[in-house]
């Protein structure tokens, strides 16, 4: 079913039910799908995979999202991946990371639980 115009999503997320839905999500809409459970397993595969967008989680365990997004950020081959925030963290995190100078902002931003259709709407806009 993979053909090389598929494009391909990184879903970084530590929940189990989160990821499982996402990943169902991105699939019946066509994409192929790699997935990371924390920031440090998502940078080794956005810098290994070079996925056409990234999905990444805020708060996880072992590295979160914040450092996964600014190394994504600061290398070179990854920096130019278009990373949406999808989190339960409040909206005062997206305050933080837009005021942030060293970072750009991320090219999306949805809170938990997810709309679907704006979710969608934002990656075809990004990657197709």
């Amino acid at each position: 079913m993979s053909n090389s115009d598929t494009k391909t999503i990184l879903v970084v997320e530590d929940e189990d039910d989160v990821m499982a839905y996402l990943v169902t999500f991105f699939e019946e809409n066509g994409y192929n799908v790699i997935t990371a459970t924390n920031g440090k397993i998502g940078f080794e595969k956005a810098k290994a995979d070079h996925p056409d967008l990234i999905s990444l989680d805020i708060s996880m365990p072992e590295e979160s999202g914040v450092k996964m997004y600014r190394n994504l950020h600061d290398t070179p081959s990854t920096r130019d991946i278009p990373v949406i925030i999808i989190t339960g963290v409040s909206s005062d995190f997206r305050g933080f990371i837009e005021s942030r100078k060293q970072v750009n902002p991320p090219a999306g931003y949805f809170e938990k639980p997810i709309d679907r259709d704006a979710v969608l709407a934002s990656v075809r806009e990004l990657i197709n």
